[in-house]
């Protein structure tokens, strides 16, 4: 009953928050809820909790939230409202629907806990705060609050802000201190380094001016340079796709037939060379001209490390979108990095160029070896088989 009880409730609120949230919920979200109840059966497995306390807080934090989807500010009654309402029609009794609007309304954030059941269903509403991805969940409910909010928060303000609250902040179970508590000591440190460099940069961008247009305009004619010169690389490869192809097609439809005539024997080895070269100089035209796409999975960690550079499709055309769009924010907020995804790109250009400009000098080389060794052997045949 329980068991059934606690899934049929899952699937009710994953469909309530999906279909009927916000779309600027970026932190107050599905996600956050099985967080949430993932948090409280690890506090209550630690604290030793009956299975009645357990079914109230499981069912108390996956409707914690739900009364966002008709306000922000008093949720926690509209979530109150919309738990009874459910849970009524699948004849829940009254003690129990008392003890989850109990702890539903313990979730407000200017309130104390009275009891054990109230500790363990605050602390792991806050429990991301001690999570290994707890920057990234601040950067959800950053873009949370400045969706909804007339005042933007710049980072430095958000990191502030994390610093003050994670301070102030306790957690009031006692498996909660024991596991939590060291995390979230760790991200403090994390969030005050981050801010450290967030206040550097922001006092060296007015007196930084290593960035400016005349380093936009050098990028810029540097891009623009290397695309030409792969243009220019891409139509000497395909003259001589083309030439060579004609070469062929002619050799196929009137050299070759008539080498089965005994009087054309000697035709054979000039052809054959001619052949040879011709089929040599297309292979390698295609081999300078082939495009070569990265196989690596970019990760958020990649781009913050500067290790790749999502600006060229190679690199990024695994990404999924959000990730990518993540990035591209990333670089905009992060001018140092930008420029030098902009520098990999004009290196790793130079490189493409280097490998095309090489394999189209063998091409030329041997078209040309090929022209001169074809048109001697030609010569040579016809004159050693010359009637005397």
């Amino acid at each position: 009953m329980k068991e059934k009880l606690l899934l049929d409730v899952e699937i009710y609120v994953a469909e309530l928050l999906n279909k009927q949230l916000a779309s600027t919920n970026y932190y107050h979200n599905a996600i956050h809820t099985r967080n949430v109840v993932t948090s409280i059966t690890e506090l209550t497995n630690r604290e030793q909790c009956t299975e009645q306390e357990t079914l109230a807080l499981l069912l108390a934090g996956w409707f914690h939230d739900t009364g966002y989807i008709y306000t922000d500010i008093g949720h926690e009654e509209e979530s109150v409202k919309i738990a009874r309402s459910y849970l009524k029609e699948q004849d829940v009794p009254e003690e129990l629907l008392d003890q989850v609007e109990q702890l539903i309304l313990a979730t407000k954030t200017d309130l104390n806990p009275n009891n054990k059941l109230e500790s363990i269903i605050k602390d792991a509403d806050c429990g991301h705060i001690a999570s290994d991805d707890y920057l990234d969940i601040s950067e959800n409910l950053l873009k949370e609050i400045n969706a909804k909010n007339d005042h933007t928060l710049s980072d430095i303000e958000w990191m502030e802000q994390n610093i003050a609250f994670l301070k102030n902040h306790s957690f009031y179970s006692d498996s909660a201190k024991q596991i939590w508590q060291p995390k979230k000591e760790l991200n403090v440190l994390e969030i005050q380094k981050k801010l450290h460099k967030l206040t550097a940069k922001e006092n060296k961008k007015d007196k930084n001016t290593r960035f400016g247009r005349g380093v936009e305009t050098m990028y810029r004619v540097q891009l623009k340079n290397h695309i030409e010169l792969s243009a220019i690389a891409d139509t000497k490869a395909n003259i001589l796709l083309s030439v060579n192809a004609i070469i062929i097609s002619v050799a196929l439809s009137n050299l070759i037939p008539k080498l089965d005539n005994p009087s054309n024997l000697f035709l054979v080895y000039p052809t054959l060379i001619l052949m040879l070269f011709s089929v040599a100089s297309v292979v390698l035209s295609v081999l300078s001209t082939r495009p070569k796409i990265s196989n690596v999975a970019i990760t958020k960690a990649m781009i913050k490390e500067k290790k790749t550079n999502i600006l060229f499709f190679g690199n990024f055309h695994k990404m999924n979108l959000q990730d990518f769009e993540w990035g591209i924010d990333y670089l905009m907020d992060n001018e140092e990095t930008l420029y030098n995804s902009l520098t990999k790109d004009l290196y790793y250009l130079g490189l493409v160029l280097n490998r095309k400009y090489k394999l189209l000098r063998i091409t030329y080389t041997v078209f040309m070896f090929g022209i001169i060794i074809s048109a001697a052997a030609f010569i040579y045949s016809y004159y050693i088989n010359m009637p005397v």
